[in-house]
């Protein structure tokens, strides 16, 4: 009996819904739940508790900083507020190491908020190849679960990650055009993507992004944007839902801002007005999604032509 209850004191545990972050990653925390519980069957089935240690695959993967089936624990170096309720955070990383992302990717981060465990995924804006650090751009909500614990974090916190997740298979020079179209926080993606080609001088790709906002002081990482416009393959507009007029933006802003909620001619102009016919990146909210989408399908895009973060 007593060896008995040692196995099942060394069984698993299944997650909770709260600890997935709902964003298809692949291993999800289920996942894991399922490939640890088989590998404690089988070790138990044995009688072999040595089992249930994992094993290294390579010694590659030790020196990996992150992973998708395990936490690793960031120190977080710099809070850097960007609106009323939206912080950068930078983390530190081993002199001269990178995090190994590609473009697209995201990574969960892992909280406890009332004895409850909660993940979410975000994606990083620092550069691909940043060494030392990545940063993340997360907007704390008044009543979010995992805003509850974020809140907190301040200079020297540790917070747990893992990942990479996703992401889009991009190829220098493998598109003439893109259009980028971003509501709010979905801007993290289209971030390392621009600078990733910007950073190559061989990557001719013409880039558009459209950045929709509620109000011009609600535009985040204002000094990253206009460095990565001033190259000459890029171009950033801006769709502000809540200004009433362009007088009081900075002149810089005024000739590239639109008024009013991005709409089906606002889509149709933005695509016209591209050198080539784009291929379109979209990111923001379930609803600003469907909205791009609609607008897409009846100017003939195909799903072939667009990509959804």
């Amino acid at each position: 009996m007593a060896e008995n209850d040692e196995w099942l004191s060394l069984r698993p545990c299944e997650p909770l819904p709260t600890q997935c972050c709902g964003s298809g990653c692949k291993p999800c925390v289920f996942d894991i739940y399922e490939k640890e519980l088989m590998q404690w069957k089988q070790a138990r089935a044995k009688g072999d508790q040595r089992l249930l240690s994992k094993s290294t695959e390579s010694s590659q993967k030790d020196l990996q900083l992150i992973a998708p089936e395990k936490w690793s624990t960031f120190q977080i170096v710099c809070v850097e507020q960007q609106t009323a309720d939206t912080y950068l955070y930078r983390f530190q990383l081993p002199h001269g190491h990178c995090l190994g992302l590609t473009v697209g990717q995201h990574i969960v981060a892992r909280g406890v908020v009332s004895g409850l465990e909660v993940q979410r995924a975000y994606t990083p804006v620092s550069p691909l190849d940043a060494e030392g650090y990545f940063e993340v751009l997360i907007k704390i909500y008044e009543d979010g679960l995992m805003s509850q614990y974020m809140k907190t974090w301040k200079e020297g916190d540790t917070v747990c990650w893992r990942g990479p997740f996703g992401g889009f298979p991009y190829k220098p020079n493998q598109y003439e055009q893109l259009l980028l179209f971003a509501s709010g926080t979905g801007i993290a993606p289209m971030v390392p993507l621009l600078q990733y080609i910007v950073a190559d001088e061989e990557d001719e790709v013409f880039v558009t992004l459209v950045g929709c906002f509620r109000t011009f002081q609600d535009i985040y990482m204002k000094p990253r944007l206009q460095e990565l416009a001033a190259y000459w393959n890029v171009k950033t507009l801006f769709v502000l839902s809540q200004e009433q007029d362009l007088k009081h933006l900075l002149r810089s802003y005024q000739e590239k801002t639109y008024l009013g909620r991005v709409n089906g001619d606002m889509v149709k102009n933005f695509v016209n007005s591209c050198r080539r016919k784009p291929f379109i990146m979209v990111c923001g909210s379930i609803t600003f999604n469907k909205d791009i989408l609609n607008y897409l399908h009846k100017l003939g895009f195909s799903e072939d032509l667009y990509f959804v973060f």
